[in-house]
């Protein structure tokens, strides 16, 4: 049976089931509008640990145990885990997954990380390569200015056009046969590449691959956005959902009510100076694993579009005057009836 329609997109035939999820936050998420979707929440940046690198993957390790324990599910049921996140050699998943001893899958897509580990395994199990399967990543925020900008206690002034790195994990388990929202459709998005080299305007280098990837989805399953109860991009912001909306606009097509980002979610903009809103592959996975799902149940949402964003740059490359390389995967949720 063919399973690729289109340019970019497969349709799943045996589309496996998210049987479990759960997500950890850090203080500015305690103190956001989403904070009652979090499974847990520190006010303490640390997670307990002497580094703020090994509080990562501190997040990620209890990411993984909360989607076990609710899943009723042990170690040793999963088959393999998809995971990465923004250090140099995603040492907070490889470091997070030392003592569970899973078949382990690392991933480096930037933001969208969830979005790719979720299509990842989701093609796996459709494949028959596995019964279950966890997509995870996480972010935080010192980890990130660290490696990216500056020292933190340089108290440096974020422009207008900066974004808050979030201090959070997520963590879905996908299981073939099981019960819950499904995932149907994956698209792989392309590198889009539109010259931005300034690294704290990360919503413009973003949303043309946001726009690219989406436009391609509705291409390849002839639909249009009015077709999804919600369509969730992450983590463009502000900026990068205006201009998202403007390229489509461009076509003539307009983007709704039901079209949002994961990173206008995750604060209040206003009250926590967030600027254009929240980042960091944790933004978006902490928001898919806890608020969206968590809206589908709630809501009866039957169709739910996942679309994070990544900005594929580095220190080195910013350094050397590069552009920075946008990537975008989609990934459809539908209600099982």
């Amino acid at each position: 049976m063919q399973k690729k329609i289109g340019r970019q997109t497969m349709r799943l035939s045996r589309p496996p089931a998210i049987v479990a999820s759960a997500c950890i936050g850090g203080k500015q998420e305690q103190e956001g509008p989403l904070a009652g979707w979090f499974d847990e929440l520190s006010g303490d940046g640390f997670f307990g640990e002497k580094t703020w690198e090994k509080a990562e993957s501190a997040m990620q390790k209890r990411a993984l145990s909360r989607a076990l324990e609710k899943g009723k599910l042990a170690p040793g049921d999963i088959d393999f885990v998809f995971a990465g996140d923004l250090l140099n050699q995603c040492i907070g998943s490889s470091f997070s997954l030392r003592h569970f001893g899973i078949p382990f899958y690392g991933l480096y897509g930037a933001c969208s990380t969830m979005g790719e580990g979720l299509s990842l395994a989701a093609l796996l199990l459709d494949g028959g390569f596995g019964v279950t399967a966890a997509a995870m990543t996480s972010s935080h925020f010192c980890t990130a200015e660290r490696q990216y900008r500056m020292p933190v206690p340089y108290g440096s002034q974020r422009t207008p056009t900066a974004q808050w790195t979030a201090t959070a994990a997520g963590c879905t388990i996908l299981q073939a046969g099981g019960k819950g929202p499904a995932v149907t459709h994956v698209t792989c998005g392309k590198i889009v590449d539109k010259g931005i080299t300034d690294a704290n305007n990360m919503g413009a280098a973003m949303a043309p691959a946001a726009y690219d990837t989406l436009s391609a989805f509705f291409q390849d399953t002839g639909t249009g956005p009015d077709d999804y109860d919600l369509i969730a991009t992450g983590d463009l912001g502000q900026l990068g959902h205006e201009i998202l909306c403007d390229l489509f606009a461009g076509d003539g097509v307009t983007l709704g009510d039901n079209c949002t980002d994961c990173g206008l979610l995750l604060y209040d903009r206003q009250n926590q100076d967030m600027h254009c809103g929240g980042s960091g592959c944790g933004c978006s996975a902490s928001v898919f694993n806890g608020y969206l799902l968590a809206q589908m149940r709630e809501k009866g949402w039957k169709k739910l579009l996942f679309a994070p964003t990544g900005a594929l740059l580095s220190p080195t490359s910013s350094f050397q005057g590069e552009s920075i390389p946008g990537i975008c995967h989609a990934v459809l949720i539908e209600a099982q009836s």
